[in-house]
């Protein structure tokens, strides 16, 4: 006979920032400036890539994607911690818990995915530019991209599902500021090891070989820029993937600190400071970076003011 669920926590409490609360003022109005500055920048590139013919090419258009899913992101988590830190902690239905957790994985997903693609299309723009637009057609760029956001969409719902059947009996309190995967499976009294093996199993396809396959493309890619003759030639071949391996950078470089350092556990201070990162700067560096290093964005920029 199969037990029941005896799920009896059916309320989170967020703790958030309570050692450092006399800071909260401080907090909620950088905090806010920078998630309405992340909105308004990828919102910005979104409207340009989506009107603007001249960029509608497969790099702006992975671009937009990747810009729509940073929105979701950060507005995913920031809004829930502005109030948590202006409460000095906060409340959460489990059910908003879990759909909190399936959106920040869903969209951490999309992103590895999107970066992925983008760095194919470097790789085909610099390596094998006379094969470039044949191979990176917008119907390829399409597959590319559904395939991004299906899985983005299909896999976390996997994790969700297993961890919808735990049982919750114990505290009802996440030292942290959103719902992340290894808070939220403390609480359980249920046997998580098939959730964690379920999670680990997805780590492999979509972060380490995602990023062996970036590194591997971005070696092939400076062989190439080196083959190059002239200096102005490598420099303008350098710049068109400069701004994606800044975003790639920061994007892998805080994952990695955050989820696979083994020491990640031993300080709740640290892991909340590079979930901050992770979850309320990293997401800004999109716009920045694509902005103050793309001379095309600018001038379309410009020319649709005028």
């Amino acid at each position: 006979m199969i037990e029941p669920n005896r799920t009896t926590v059916t309320e989170i409490f967020l703790r958030g920032f309570d050692d450092i609360q006399n800071l909260a003022p401080l907090l909620f109005i950088l905090f806010l400036l920078i998630y309405v500055l992340t909105v308004a920048g990828n919102v910005l590139i979104i409207i340009l890539v989506s009107v603007i013919h001249r960029l509608q090419s497969p790099m702006y258009l992975f671009l937009r994607n990747l810009s729509l899913s940073e929105v979701i992101f950060t507005t995913n988590i920031v809004p829930k911690m502005l109030q948590v830190i202006l409460q000095g902690g906060s409340a959460i239905s489990f059910a908003g818990c879990v759909t909190q957790l399936y959106v920040f994985a869903a969209t951490g997903i999309a992103e590895c995915l999107l970066l992925t693609s983008m760095s194919y299309d470097r790789y085909l723009a610099i390596c094998k530019p006379l094969h470039y637009s044949s191979i990176m057609s917008f119907k390829q760029h399409l597959y590319l991209a559904v395939f991004s956001w299906a899985c983005a969409l299909i896999l976390p719902a996997i994790t969700i599902s297993l961890i919808c059947v735990l049982d919750f009996c114990r505290s009802n309190i996440i030292d942290h500021f959103f719902c992340d995967f290894a808070p939220l499976l403390e609480l359980s009294c249920s046997d998580t090891s098939t959730v964690e093996f379920e999670v680990f199993a997805q780590t492999i396809p979509v972060f380490v070989c995602t990023l062996i396959y970036i590194v591997t493309t971005y070696i092939n890619i400076f062989v190439a820029i080196l083959r190059i003759s002239s200096m102005v030639g490598r420099q303008k071949a350098f710049s068109t993937c400069s701004s994606h391996l800044t975003v790639v950078c920061t994007y892998y470089g805080t994952m990695i600190s955050l989820y696979v350092t083994p020491n990640r556990r031993q300080s709740t201070k640290v892991n909340k400071t590079l979930s901050l990162l992770y979850s309320v700067v990293t997401p800004l560096l999109n716009p920045i970076v694509y902005g103050l290093r793309n001379r095309e964005l600018w001038s379309s920029i410009s020319s649709t003011l005028k």
